[in-house]
């Protein structure tokens, strides 16, 4: 076939000059390259030589039958077009011809509207056995390019440090790695296709796996969570994401397994350190705490203003490190699980009520106000450990009395939100800039600013705010404006009772 398309190169093989020339003059303004042959061997020389697309072939030559160069056409040159040119056409010859790979038989003689026909036709042939190779091309490309890339996906799945199961929506297994085969203590020859219990036994990740699978459940935006020990001391975390189809069908799930062994030995030996060294720390500092108050209450009026400011400074710092303590010791608690006692139902108007009269002598001090704005109507109690209700309270209440400035209003707000209670502080003090929102429940991290630098604190008390609101199944959250003032609402869950 020619190689521009424009110039498509067209051998006429016939033995009489007559026709080879009128051919030429009909083929040379419909744009071809016109080649000649009166013979066959002259044929198969420029069928040699040149890039030929479409013959139009007689079938009596002087040196061989056109039946013949017809068979050495289709076995050396396949994707030629040959159009049979005879004025000896029967309908057998034109059978043999068809059955021998010609494409078309024009008999002689035939006028030049035929002929054009009969090349257009060819032309198209040979577009679209261009396009079906096009295609084929394509295809086995596409093909080779779906093998290597599963080869890779393959080696990356077998080489992951982290177990990797894929199921489909019914809950059958259809692919997963060696690390998952090894964390859930399978046979090295187990295959997939099977059902989910063949391969997990633990029951109560195998139902999540399943409601993945079937019905995309997910337990919040970053999947579904679960912890489970495999025998011995190896802990692993699963997290679990459904397959959702261009249409939203559920297509199966995936499941990630991550061997957290190392870090539950690390919590441990934390806060078995924490625990001791709190332990060992708080009872020297209450004592010296202890020592320096009665310093300061028996030598009144004898000490000098310097040596006065001196012991009430290391008494407050020695308070401050009691209070680092006792909050170091409440993380370790609440990291451990141990934090909460078993729930009572607790009013939580009557226990606002009493943590503000608590701390309205504090408040007093700096000419401040504490309110408590009551619902509509008395909210049902809600089940939860009072000391941690007093502690989640206790400390956002205190916190806005501490970074408010003399003579404003902190409001304690209470009401009921759909299933659930919140709890609303609201104060009129520095606030909190933006960049410092994401960070604020971290450990020891504090917002130090000209105003609040002189402000003791152990950055912890809002972390043991949001451990407890979490081990309660509450959610908390924080606006907050510079200059204007920071809103802490603390959304706590119904009893399904009360719903």
């Amino acid at each position: 076939m020619a190689k521009d398309p424009e110039r498509v190169c067209v051998l006429v093989v016939d033995d009489e000059p007559r026709i080879r020339e009128s051919l030429r003059r009909v083929l040379d303004p419909m744009g071809y390259c016109v080649r000649t042959a009166a013979d066959g061997q002259a044929a198969l020389a420029v069928l040699d030589r040149e890039p030929v697309a479409i013959v139009l072939l007689d079938l009596q030559l002087p040196d061989m039958h056109g039946m013949a160069i017809l068979h050495r056409i289709r076995e050396r040159y396949p994707h030629i077009v040959v159009i049979i040119i005879t004025g000896f056409s029967t309908v057998q010859t034109a059978a043999e011809a068809m059955r021998s790979g010609a494409y078309d038989l024009l008999p002689k003689p035939f006028d030049p509207a035929q002929l054009r026909l009969a090349i257009n036709r060819a032309r198209e042939k040979m577009a679209l056995e261009a396009e079906a190779r096009h295609l084929q091309q394509e295809k086995l490309r596409t093909l080779a390019d779906l093998s290597l890339e599963q080869s890779r996906l393959r080696a990356i799945l077998d080489t992951l440090p982290i177990g990797v199961l894929v199921t489909d929506n019914q809950g059958g297994v259809v692919l997963f790695n060696p690390t998952f085969a090894s964390f859930m203590e399978l046979p090295a020859d187990t295959p997939p296709g099977r059902e989910l219990a063949r391969y997990v036994r633990d029951d109560g990740l195998r139902s999540r796996i399943a409601a993945l699978s079937g019905g995309c459940a997910t337990d919040g935006e970053e999947g579904t969570a679960y912890e489970l020990c495999t025998g011995g001391e190896t802990f692993l975390l699963a997290r679990g994401r459904p397959v959702v189809g261009e249409q939203g069908q559920c297509l199966g799930a995936v499941v990630t397994l991550v061997d957290i062994t190392a870090m539950k030995v690390l919590d441990r030996l934390r806060g078995e350190f924490v625990a001791k060294v709190s332990h060992e720390l708080r009872s020297p500092l209450s004592t010296i705490h202890e020592q320096l108050a009665m310093l300061l209450s028996d030598l009144v009026g004898q000490l000098s203003p310097s040596d006065a400011h001196l012991l009430s400074r290391a008494k407050e710092k020695t308070q401050g490190l009691i209070a680092l303590i006792g909050d170091l010791l409440d993380l370790s608690r609440i990291e451990s699980g141990v934090v909460c006692r078993t729930p009572t139902a607790v009013q939580v108007e009557e226990l606002l009520e009493n943590i503000i009269v608590f701390l309205n002598t504090k408040a007093a001090a700096k000419q401040q106000t504490i309110a408590l704005r009551r619902a509509s109507s008395l909210l049902p109690a809600i089940q939860a450990d009072p000391l941690a209700l007093e502690s989640i309270f206790g400390n956002l209440i205190t916190n806005a009395v501490n970074y408010s400035p003399a003579g404003t209003t902190i409001e304690v707000t209470v009401q009921r939100v759909d299933t659930q209670v919140q709890i609303a502080v609201r104060d009129e003090g520095f606030g909190i800039e933006a960049r410092h929102l994401g960070k604020i429940f971290e450990r020891f991290y504090r917002v130090k600013t000209e105003k609040t630098r002189y402000i003791t604190g152990t950055g912890l008390g809002l972390p043991i705010v949001k451990g407890l609101v979490d081990a309660l199944g509450g959610r908390i959250t924080v606006e907050s404006i510079p200059d204007k003032g920071s809103t802490f609402a603390v959304l706590l869950p119904l009893p399904e009772a009360d719903l």
